[in-house]
């Protein structure tokens, strides 16, 4: 899936430097092209100049062959006398190169064409070679074939016949080429019509399109022309003597070209105005003027040019042309064929800023100007400043390290064009330049130049790169590593703008650098806010290597920026300004947390799908604890592997966060597995306290058996005795419930020895940068430990209390001394629990039974403590039966006392039943009398004691209890005289 990016800017980027028609100032004119106008050009400038030396006037200019003075045979054209050298002010002004003699080639083979390029072939062996007169080299200058000089020729003597003296101005040529030359003197028909349109079109774009004074749109000439030319298109036309049309034809021509201005200042009307109309002059004029260069390599001038810019003159009366009109349509051809050429020879570019900076400059500020001139000025200039602009704007594209120095040209002919513009065309507005949406420049009235084009080269560069990655057609899973070769790119964009061009624009801007380095970080900045937030940055560790690449590029930006701005008066502070930062320790953090909570949420689904279902069953004999657990800490030590694989050192306070959120995710399961109930609900409720009674069923009961005490004895002997040997193997009380707990204790247990080894892999890790600020905790998990050290004692006591008081109470609670003590020891019971025990033993492991046991040791003595102080009304006590339950007791304590519990806390969790056994072997007159002092009541009316639950000999509640399971006359009157406690079920 392709994953767009998008340029981060909507500045156009610039096409290709443009052509010459691209360029061009000029209107343009329709139905003429480049030939046309420089046949024009030809034919204006043989008229002006048929009276000059080579022109066929009485002398000529000569040229010596440099055959003749030991040359090469290349020849050269030689303007003056013998041996004479040509030097030509002009190029020396321009700062032009003279060519070497083996490099021209004005001479012209006796018998040969002049015309063709080769007829300059140096074959001096066996062509011997003549000057060239001034006509012949410009005809061969602008490719002129000797057939239509010929025509030209005829032309003009027809026309001139008693007329010599005729100036040039006077002579409407188009019109008299038309009158005078016939099909019979060109090929064929097609190429007579062809010429004759663009005869047509010349008159047409001179007189009625583009005229020098304003046409009035109902003058009957004009529309009479229209017809003509319209019906010409079809069918050439009729120039014969007699012909109506070329009679129409030359009245409207005549009638349009002596117009006249109707102003004071105008004078006599001695011109015809045919060709000095605006932008059609321009055109031929430039034509003309593009003769200097050498046709065989136009990136040259050719030394004549003085005498060829001289003969040109003659025409500026017929096209209109003034000396600053010259002046600035040469440092067009200049810029022009620099342009055309490729931008291969940088002085014709020289050339051109000189005159633009000297004679255009001088001529713009004169005062009295034509207002055809202000402008051509203006649109000369602006097409300068666009073509200028438009390599400016992209100047890391169009130069390099070798072509440097021509952009050291182009920015101060833009200052000179733009300061021309701003102070002497007041019409115009130009101040800083920018791409509009067809990627032509534009201008408006904010910021400076050199900023703008450094801004916008360097915008130009980051899309270039962007370009050449496919960025907008990456693949999403290919985009984070083209965004690291973007910012690798774009720190070598920077690179080089240090090193190449912000030497050359830091003299017109102080902090040239500062500039482009601002730009590229604003260009990279944008795109890496949209990568954060798109899916392609949804691999954390890439997204973490491209946020780490995009600080190194930033560091080296910002540094380009300080190091530049270092003499600015304010030390760069408004550059720096602009800079905003990526903030990459923070998105970095940020996208930690974002990932830390995206995979506590997958650990939190775990966790529900554990509590749905887990069903507490063993994962295997050699693994005894559960199946959830495993799987709740294999999600943390994948998250915290995961974590450690994003290539970033981390802060201790970040781990922390990691630790806390995986904290919180166990002490929920913690809190889930510790949801097995409370011994509470396994504890029997407490009966009410009542007396025994003097002559209770009990009590008939046991002096019955008292009377047959021989016979009776005999018999609960062989009955017990009997009893004992079918009990020699009873099987473990223990339920399922009750072993299902065990595999909790386990689970815990487990969580303990995994928590150590996560421990040591964030311990151990070098990418944990160790906090300054911060005191290190003891444990990464330390609330985990203390929630499953306390999960450990809730779980193994409600384990405890479920085996005792549930799966063992038939043989404890619910039937010792029930009835009689000593027909309901607690051998039985002590029998069951130590195959209780043995079963947990093999169960729980090992490190924690000692915690199990412990709490079963306990729920043992305090069920103990209930049959001798709550057993109900099935439970007398005697004073004589204190033996039998001493003894009793310690063989409880015995159970207890084999290894699985220490001796120091089988004594202290003994220490409480021990007291209340002792209570039983006191005189019930010495129980009331404790019983008073610890009630407070000591010769004063008693209250029941409150039951605390905590029954120790100290407590009244406690001896209250005695006293109500004691079958003696005096307890149960005391008891009846002082709470009027009610006697027991089933009393006589």
């Amino acid at each position: 899936m392709a994953h767009p990016l998008r340029l981060p800017t909507t500045t156009p980027r610039p096409a290709a430097p443009p052509a010459l028609e691209a360029v061009s100032p000029f209107d343009k004119i329709d139905g003429l092209d480049r030939d046309d106008f420089r046949e024009a050009a030809y034919e204006v400038f043989f008229t002006a100049c048929r009276a000059s030396p080579g022109f066929g006037g009485r002398s000529q200019i000569t040229y010596y062959n440099s055959l003749e003075e030991g040359g090469d045979g290349g020849g050269s054209p030689r303007w003056g006398g013998v041996g004479m050298a040509v030097s030509s002010r002009v190029k020396r002004a321009l700062g032009l190169k003279m060519l070497r003699r083996t490099t021209s080639r004005r001479s012209s083979s006796w018998g040969s064409n002049p015309s063709s390029p080769s007829a300059g072939s140096p074959r001096a062996s066996v062509v011997k070679r003549r000057p060239m007169t001034s006509a012949e080299i410009m005809r061969q200058q602008m490719w002129v074939t000797e057939q239509s000089d010929n025509r030209l020729r005829k032309t003009l003597m027809r026309t001139l016949v008693g007329q010599m003296g005729r100036r040039a101005e006077t002579i409407i040529l188009p019109l008299e080429l038309l009158r005078h030359l016939k099909p019979s003197e060109f090929a064929d028909a097609d190429e007579y019509h062809q010429w004759q349109k663009r005869q047509l079109r010349v008159l047409e774009v001179g007189l009625l399109l583009f005229p020098s004074i304003p046409l009035d749109p109902s003058d009957p000439s004009a529309a009479k022309l229209r017809s003509i030319i319209e019906s010409v298109k079809n069918k050439p036309l009729d120039t014969s003597k007699n012909s109506e049309t070329m009679r129409s034809l030359c009245n409207s021509v005549v009638s349009l070209a002596w117009r006249s201005m109707a102003t004071p200042e105008a004078g006599n009307n001695d011109t015809s105005h045919w060709a000095d109309g605006y932008p059609l002059n321009a055109e031929i004029y430039k034509s003309l003027l593009q003769s200097i260069f050498d046709i065989r390599d136009e990136t040259l001038v050719l030394d004549e040019v003085d005498e060829m810019l001289e003969l040109m003159k003659k025409t500026w009366s017929t096209l209109g042309i003034s000396k600053p009109v010259h002046n600035l349509l040469l440092a067009w051809v200049f810029f022009e064929q620099y342009v055309r050429t490729g931008q291969a020879e940088a002085d014709l570019f020289a050339a051109s800023l000189t005159m633009l900076s000297t004679e255009v400059a001088n001529d713009a500020k004169k005062a009295r100007r034509e207002a055809g001139y202000t402008r051509m000025l203006a649109e000369v200039l602006a097409a300068m400043n666009k073509w200028c602009g438009m390599r400016l704007v992209d100047y890391h594209g169009n130069f390099d390290e070798g072509t440097v120095r021509l952009m050291e040209s182009i920015l101060p002919l833009v200052f000179s064009a733009t300061k021309i513009l701003e102070e002497d065309v007041p019409t115009y507005n130009i101040t800083t330049p920018h791409l509009n949406k067809g990627g032509e420049i534009d201008y408006d009235s904010t910021g400076n130049k050199v900023d703008y084009f450094i801004r916008s080269s360097s915008r130009n560069a980051f899309a270039k790169i962007m370009e050449e990655q496919n960025a907008s057609n990456v693949e999403t899973h290919r985009v984070s590593e083209m965004m690291i070769k973007l910012a690798r790119e774009t720190e070598q964009v920077a690179s080089k703008e240090k090193a190449i061009f912000s030497p050359v624009t830091k003299k017109w801007h102080p902090i040239a650098a500062g500039v482009s380095a601002v730009t590229l970080h604003t260009c990279y900045g944008t795109l890496l806010r949209q990568y954060l937030n798109s899916s392609a940055a949804a691999q954390m560790s890439e997204t973490i290597l491209v946020l780490q690449r995009a600080g190194k590029l930033e560091k080296v930006l910002v540094q380009m920026v300080v190091e530049d701005s270092v003499e600015c008066a304010d030390g760069g502070k408004a550059i720096v300004r602009e800079m905003l930062p990526y903030e990459i320790d923070a998105i970095i953090l940020r996208l930690l947390k974002h990932w830390l909570q995206e995979k506590l949420k997958i650990g939190k689904d775990k966790l529900h799908t554990a509590k749905e279902t887990e069903t507490w069953n063993p994962k295997s004999k050699s693994e005894p604890y559960s199946h959830s657990a495993e799987e709740i800490i294999k999600f943390c030590k994948e998250t915290i592997e995961n974590f450690f694989e994003i290539p970033i050192n981390v802060s201790e306070s970040v781990v922390y966060d990691l630790t806390g959120g995986l904290e919180n995710l166990l002490g929920e399961y913690i809190a889930f597995i510790s949801s097995c109930g409370s011994k509470q609900s396994y504890l029997p409720t407490l009966p009410p306290l009542t007396r025994c009674s003097k002559g209770s069923k009990f009590v008939k009961l046991w002096k019955k058996a008292a009377c047959n005490v021989g016979t009776d004895q005999q018999e609960a002997s062989q009955s017990n005795t009997a009893a004992e040997e079918g009990n020699s193997n009873p099987r473990s009380s223990t339920s399922r419930g009750t072993q299902r707990l065990y595999i909790r204790l386990n689970t815990l247990h487990y969580l303990t020895k995994q928590l150590h080894s996560l421990e040591k892999t964030l311990s151990l890790s070098p990418k944990v940068t160790p906090s300054k600020s911060r005191r290190r905790r003891h444990s990464y998990f330390e609330h985990t430990r203390s929630a499953i050290q306390a999960a450990l004692q809730h779980v193994a006591e409600v384990a405890a209390y479920r085996l005792v008081f549930l799966d063992s109470s038939s043989v404890l609670y619910g039937s010792l001394y029930n009835s009689d003590v000593g027909a309901a020891r607690i051998r039985p019971a002590l029998r069951v629990m130590k195959q209780n025990l043995t079963l947990l033993c093999a169960i729980v492991t090992e490190h924690v039974q000692g915690e199990a046991v412990r709490h079963v040791m306990a729920a043992c003595f305090e069920a103990y403590l209930m049959v001798l102080l709550a057993g109900g009304s099935s439970r007398i006590f005697y004073r004589a039966d204190h033996a039998m339950i001493e003894e009793d007791f310690e063989g409880l304590r015995g159970l207890f006392g084999e290894g699985l519990v220490g001796e120091d806390e089988v004594a202290a969790g003994a220490e409480a039943v021990g007291g209340v056994v002792a209570l039983m072997e006191q005189t019930t007159e010495q129980l009331v009398e404790d019983l008073s002092v610890l009630a407070g009541a000591a010769g004063q009316k008693m209250a029941i004691p409150p039951t605390t639950g905590k029954w120790s000999r100290s407590d009244p509640n406690t001896i209250l209890r005695v006293l109500c399971h004691r079958n003696d006359r005096a307890a149960n009157s005391f008891l009846k005289r002082t709470f009027h406690l009610a006697k027991r079920n089933g009393s006589l």
